[in-house]
């Protein structure tokens, strides 16, 4: 058995819905597809269909999308963490988001189609499903509330605090971008001056 594999669907599992039972972590491991994503290659691209739910094993991805020609960093993800593109998986249509890895990464693929057969035959894989779109809703209307109600030091405050890792290792213009500033703006709130 890979241990990087159960490494994984333990971490994923107990970030939305720790009571799982091992049955249930035992499904889901049987349908991931495990893959390998070199620095800078696209996991997924603009207008492709997302098919699968993302958990990340091992390296740092983001997801993010062109808007006027800049790109702007929506989220990011690193081990243990899991990766949805909402709205192209739910409707399965194509998507505006895009998934590029930032470190050479390992991933596993769970099959939305499959994830959705085992909901039927399982109670604890429905709520685990049901806990992977709350965590996301939430995580969606949290950081909308920041870009309105937030000025930039607080916003970076945030971040710093909810997402030391990313703070480590993340390039700096992604960051900026993740909190709708300019590099330059960034640079100000870091050094105190804003």
């Amino acid at each position: 058995m890979d241990a990087l594999l159960k490494e994984t669907v333990d971490a994923a599992i107990n970030s939305r819905y720790p009571d799982m039972a091992p049955e249930g972590r035992r499904l889901i491991e049987e349908i991931l597809i495990r893959k390998e994503v070199e620095k800078g290659a696209l996991l997924l691209n603009e207008g492709q269909i997302s098919h699968n739910i993302v958990f990340v094993g091992k390296g740092m991805l983001r997801q993010f999308y062109y808007k006027n020609g800049k790109d702007v960093t929506e989220h990011f993800s690193y081990e243990g963490c899991i990766i949805i593109c909402i709205e192209s998986t739910l409707k399965q249509e194509p998507t505006h988001l895009m998934i590029e890895a930032l470190e050479s990464s390992v991933v596993y693929l769970l099959p939305y189609n499959k994830l959705l057969t085992l909901t039927e035959i399982s109670w604890e894989i429905n709520m685990f499903y049901r806990k992977i779109l709350e965590y996301s809703l939430i995580v969606s209307q949290i950081k909308a509330d920041s870009w309105r109600f937030e000025a930039a030091r607080e916003r970076y405050n945030q971040f710093m605090e909810h997402q030391p890792e990313v703070i480590k290792r993340a390039p700096l213009s992604h960051i900026a971008s993740y909190l709708l500033m300019t590099p330059e703006t960034l640079s100000r709130v870091r050094s105190g001056i804003l």
